[in-house]
């Protein structure tokens, strides 16, 4: 399975930075799916929102999101703080709901996810890629 944390997953961009997720299942799965997202930098905290295309979405918004999140596709979480250039400390924990298995009695099965990974900002792709983000 492909880890969620990539080595280019860390990005600026002129209003902050974003983590792009990648998703770690063996299938696409509906965004709505994507629960309990955490997100810590350098050992902080922080708060983001997922890009939507031109739409910043809060994370407990997107159980109302109609959307994918194909597998080869990347989530984009979006952080409205500027980080400065080189290496930082990337930690993202999630659930993903998984519709088709069960879990609790009269729940489909919830499994938690946790990456995390020093990565450079802005850094290439380590090989070409397909991905595209989720909008």
């Amino acid at each position: 399975m492909t880890p969620a944390l990539r080595t280019d997953a860390l990005g600026s961009t002129p209003d902050g930075f974003t983590v792009r997720l990648s998703l770690p299942w063996i299938r696409s799965l509906p965004l709505a799916c994507l629960t309990r997202l955490t997100v810590e930098v350098d050992g902080r905290p922080v708060d983001p929102h997922v890009r939507l295309g031109p739409r910043d979405v809060p994370p407990a918004g997107l159980q109302d999101e109609p959307g994918w999140w194909f597998v080869q596709d990347r989530v984009v979480l979006h952080v409205g703080e500027t980080l400065s250039p080189g290496r930082h400390d990337v930690s993202v924990g999630f659930a993903l709901t998984i519709p088709y298995l069960q879990g609790p009695p009269t729940a489909p099965l919830a499994l938690p996810f946790h990456d995390s990974r020093a990565l450079e900002l802005d850094a290439a792709p380590a090989r070409p890629t397909v991905s595209l983000d989720v909008a």
